[in-house]
């Protein structure tokens, strides 16, 4: 990863296998949706610790349970994360120990808790609060301190999107990429139904023909798959809201959000929670659904999300920040509770994107110190897996 003599810095959690966190979250893993409950229980009101539910876990066929098992694996070794608790029911398909080993070899404390080993669901809540307890007095042990903002991976996400979202908080967040990659950092495209009919843009700015296939490839998949279901991708895309936002076609939707990706060359494309480790940008190939985006980019290393609005969303993430970027300033007026910039000020004429990017970039500096974003302080905590084909 280049090195740039003006690097900005941030305060952030240096883990065993030199990746950086800028949260220090004890994370409750349930494996299977049948123990979700029991982790969030154990998770209760615990600071620091974090529990979340999930549906998944059992039942899968084929590419969905690798899928399953390396993005919650990737959960658990983001750096965000210091140590995991897993909580398993012990009849499901992903299992604790597999889930368990594979975070382990990050080098993060792991211990594990079954439901129908211990047995009981109250036995192991007081079980696993008291393996808990260790795992907090470890993470307690790590403090923050002055790190490069090249150890950073940003996620990008547009979600609510309306007529102005192409043209000042998407390229305002692409301002932010190009920052961070200037910087040595690394940033993710997603949302691959969103690419369909700007394709032919991104492709340009593949950094060799590889990669250039890989784009289209993804790309082509997906309106494959809803053709072969006998749909038109333009039944889901854009949405109601969007046109009720101002969005008339696929097509214009596309324009505007691969303006959140910047300028800079696509170096890799991935597969969705696959982990991030290419310099610059990488495109995760992720469905258009917000929450299953984030959560597989966040699966793949993102400590932070810049997620642009134009009808506002409060979305967010159990263990990365997600920082909310308005379109128009009326959305960011009317729900300011759970939007944190307004890249408004562009329509209205007070400010470039890069000016509003230079202003997302630095509170992104703050976030990775420690300062809630405002999805932090509502408690967000929405978490889901993109999944390719049907339960059994």
């Amino acid at each position: 990863m280049s090195e740039v003599s003006d690097c900005p810095q941030f305060m952030g959690y240096v883990r065993p296998d030199g990746a950086v966190g800028v949260r220090n979250y004890v994370l409750v893993l349930p494996t299977v949706v049948c123990s979700a409950h029991t982790a969030i229980k154990i998770a209760d009101r615990i600071p620091g610790a974090v529990g979340f539910y999930h549906e998944h876990g059992c039942g899968h066929i084929g590419p969905d349970y690798l899928r399953v098992k390396r993005t919650l694996i990737g959960m658990g070794t983001n750096p965000n994360v210091a140590a995991v608790l897993v909580v398993g029911l012990g009849c499901e398909q992903v299992t604790p120990e597999e889930v368990a080993d594979g975070i382990a070899a990050s080098g993060k404390p792991v211990d594990v808790v079954v439901i129908q080993r211990t047995p009981g669901v109250l036995k192991t809540i007081r079980e696993g609060r008291k393996l808990l307890r260790h795992l907090m007095i470890e993470a307690s042990r790590a403090e923050r301190t002055p790190v490069d903002a090249s150890r950073l991976i940003l996620g990008t996400e547009c979600g609510g999107s309306d007529a102005m979202s192409g043209v000042s908080a998407n390229p305002s967040v692409g301002a932010a990429v190009d920052e961070i990659i200037r910087v040595g950092g690394r940033a993710i495209l997603s949302e691959t139904p969103e690419f369909i009919g700007a394709e032919h843009l991104l492709a340009r700015r593949a950094c060799c023909d590889g990669r250039r296939d890989d784009l289209l490839r993804i790309v082509d998949q997906v309106e494959s798959t809803a053709h072969n279901a006998g749909e038109d991708i333009r039944g889901a895309q854009p949405s109601p809201g969007n046109m009720a936002g101002g969005l008339t076609t696929l097509e214009e939707k596309s324009l505007g959000c691969i303006r959140k990706g910047g300028t800079r060359p696509i170096q890799a494309v991935i597969d969705y929670s696959e982990a991030v480790t290419a310099s610059g940008l990488t495109v995760m190939d992720t469905t258009g659904d917000d929450v299953r985006s984030v959560s597989g980019m966040v699966a793949g290393g993102a400590q932070i999300v810049a997620f642009t609005t134009g009808r506002g969303t409060p979305v967010g993430c159990p263990i990365a920040p997600v920082i909310k970027v308005a379109s128009n300033s009326r959305v960011f007026r009317d729900m300011r509770d759970c939007i944190d910039i307004n890249a408004g000020t562009v329509v209205d004429g007070k400010e470039t994107p890069s000016q509003v990017g230079q202003r997302i970039f630095e509170y992104m500096l703050q976030v990775a110190s420690g300062r809630k974003t405002k999805a932090e302080r509502l408690g967000q905590r929405d978490f889901a897996i993109d999944r390719l084909l049907p339960s059994l």
